[in-house]
C-alpha cells in the first residue's frame, strides 16, 4: 500500500546565501527555474508522470490534481512555490514522440521577494521535521562537491561557485537540415504565405555540439543564470536554457505573459551612428515587418486568453527588451482570471488553450503546424514547448523553452533556434538570426560563435 504524499515547508534565512539560487546549481541533475537570482531549485525525484499526444496538458493536470488532493501539507511560509511543487517540460507538438513530463523532487529551495524556504516532499512514513529537511538538502549538496551554506535562520553567505569559462575542444555539426536546406525551407514558407494560406510561420533548426570532455549541465545553468538575468533559466531532465518569453505566470487569480516577436542581433549595431538602443528602436520598432510579426503574436495570445479572463491589459506599444545577445520587441499582458465551470482555470488548463502561440508556431495555428512538420524535417521535442513549475494552490510559471538545448549524451548536446517568417522575410537574414539565438548556449558550452 502506497503511503500518503506528504510535504513540509519551512523558512530559510535568505541573507545566508547571497549568490541567490544560482549558488545551488551544483548538480547536473538539478531541476531549476530562476530569474534575477530568485525562483525554485529542486533535487531528487519521488514521482514522475509522462505523457504524449494532444491531451498531454490535460492528462498531466489531472494527475497533479489527484496527487495533491489528499496530500498532507504543512506550510508555514505560504507563498507561490511553497508546499507541493512539480517541475515540468512538455513537447512542442501534439504528434511528437518526445515524452512530456512532470517531476516531483524530494527537496525544493525557493527564493521570492526576499523570502526563502525549503520544502521536503516524500511518500515515506516517518515524521517530517525541519532538521530532517535540512539534512536531506545537505545530502544532495554534499555529493556535488561544491555547496552553499544553508541555515534556517541567520547564517553564512554562499556565493556563486566558480564557473569555468575556458573554451573546450568541441565541434558543431548540422542537424536535420544544413544551412542551404534550411534557407530553402524559409523560401518555401514565404511562398506559402504569399498564397494567402497563412500569415506567419515559425521555422526552427537544430545543430549538434560534441564536447569530448563531457557536458557540465550545472555549469551551463550557472552561466546562463548569471549572464541572462532578465530571462528565466530552466533545467528539467536534460533540457537546459534561458528563455526570454513567459507563456503564462499564475499567482492567485492573476495571469501574466511576456510575448516576444521581432529580433535584432546586437552585433548589427557595431559601427552604427547613435546609441545601440537608438539603433534598436529604429530597426525594430520602425520596421513594418517586425511590427507586423509582433502584432500577430500579441493577437494570438490575447484571443486565446480572453475566454478565461474577466479583464485584460496589454502594452499599447511594444518595448525593446535588451539581452546580451539580441534585442526583441516585447509586450507584457496581464489578465484577471474568471471562473470557468465553477473554478479558476489551472496553469495547465491555460497552457492547453494557449499553446502553441503564433510566436513559436505561426498563424493560423493548424496550417502553420502542418507546414512546420513538412518543412523542418525534425521533431522539436521539448524545444518551444512549455517549461516551468506549478504548485498545489494553482500558482505556477511556464516559459517557452527557447534559447536552449537538450543534453542527449554525456558529450553531445542538441541546440535549437527558430525564426518568425512573414511575407517580407529573407532567408539569409533569418539564418543569421538563428545564429544570434544559438549564441547563449554556445557561450555556455565554451564554444566561440
Amino acid at each position: 500500500m502506497t503511503s500518503a504524499f506528504r510535504t513540509l515547508t519551512v523558512p530559510l534565512d535568505a541573507e545566508s546565501f547571497r549568490g541567490g539560487l544560482p549558488s545551488f546549481l551544483v548538480r547536473d541533475d538539478v531541476l531549476c527555474w530562476t530569474r534575477r537570482e530568485a525562483g525554485l531549485v529542486g533535487f531528487g525525484e519521488i514521482a514522475r508522470f509522462t505523457v504524449t499526444g494532444p491531451d498531454r496538458f490535460l492528462e498531466a493536470d489531472i494527475w497533479w490534481r489527484h496527487l495533491v488532493l489528499e496530500a498532507e501539507i504543512e506550510d508555514s511560509v505560504e507563498c507561490p512555490g511553497t508546499g507541493p511543487v512539480a517541475f515540468g517540460s512538455f513537447a512542442f507538438s501534439k504528434v511528437s514522440r518526445h515524452a512530456s513530463r512532470l517531476i516531483v523532487p524530494e527537496i525544493v529551495v525557493g527564493l521570492l521577494d526576499g523570502r526563502a524556504w525549503l520544502t521536503h516532499m516524500t511518500f515515506d512514513d516517518g515524521d517530517l521535521t525541519e532538521a530532517g529537511a535540512l539534512a536531506a538538502l545537505h545530502r544532495w549538496l554534499d555529493t556535488a562537491g561544491s555547496s552553499p551554506a544553508v541555515e534556517p535562520s541567520a547564517g553564512r553567505s554562499a556565493g556563486l561557485p566558480h564557473t569555468a569559462s575556458a573554451a573546450r575542444e568541441a565541434s558543431l555539426t548540422t542537424g536535420a537540415l544544413d544551412e542551404a536546406g534550411w534557407m530553402a525551407a524559409v523560401t518555401a514558407g514565404v511562398a506559402e504565405i504569399r498564397t494567402g494560406a497563412l500569415e506567419k510561420l515559425v521555422l526552427a533548426r537544430d545543430i549538434v555540439a560534441t564536447v569530448p570532455d563531457g557536458v557540465n549541465a550545472a555549469e551551463i545553468l550557472r552561466q546562463l543564470a548569471v549572464r541572462y538575468r532578465e530571462c528565466w533559466t530552466y533545467g528539467v531532465d536534460g533540457l537546459v536554457g534561458s528563455t526570454p518569453e513567459m507563456l503564462i505566470q499564475v499567482e492567485g487569480r492573476t495571469a501574466q505573459a511576456r510575448v516576444l516577436a521581432g529580433t535584432l542581433d546586437r552585433r548589427d549595431a557595431e559601427g552604427m551612428a547613435g546609441s545601440p538602443l537608438d539603433f534598436a528602436e529604429r530597426v525594430l520598432a520602425g520596421s513594418e515587418k517586425q511590427r507586423h510579426e509582433h502584432d500577430i503574436a500579441i493577437q494570438s495570445l490575447t484571443t486565446q486568453l480572453a475566454p478565461f479572463s474577466e479583464a485584460m491589459t496589454a502594452h499599447s506599444e511594444p518595448f525593446i527588451l535588451e539581452l546580451p545577445n539580441v534585442w526583441h520587441l516585447a509586450s507584457d499582458v496581464k489578465a484577471e482570471l474568471t471562473e470557468v465551470e465553477g473554478h479558476v482555470p489551472t496553469c495547465l488548463a491555460l497552457i492547453n488553450a494557449l499553446h502553441p502561440t503564433a510566436a513559436v508556431c505561426g498563424t493560423p495555428t493548424m496550417v502553420a503546424g502542418a507546414l512546420i512538420r513538412k518543412l523542418e524535417h525534425l521533431d522539436r521535442g521539448p524545444y518551444a514547448g512549455p517549461v516551468g513549475w506549478l504548485d498545489a494552490a494553482g500558482n505556477g510559471e511556464w516559459g517557452i523553452a527557447l534559447r536552449g538545448a537538450v543534453i542527449e549524451a554525456p558529450g553531445r548536446v542538441r541546440l535549437y533556434a527558430g525564426c518568425g517568417v512573414v511575407e517580407g522575410s529573407a532567408p539569409e537574414a533569418e539564418l543569421a538570426e538563428t545564429w544570434a539565438k544559438f549564441r547563449p548556449m554556445l557561450e555556455a558550452l565554451g564554444i566561440s560563435s
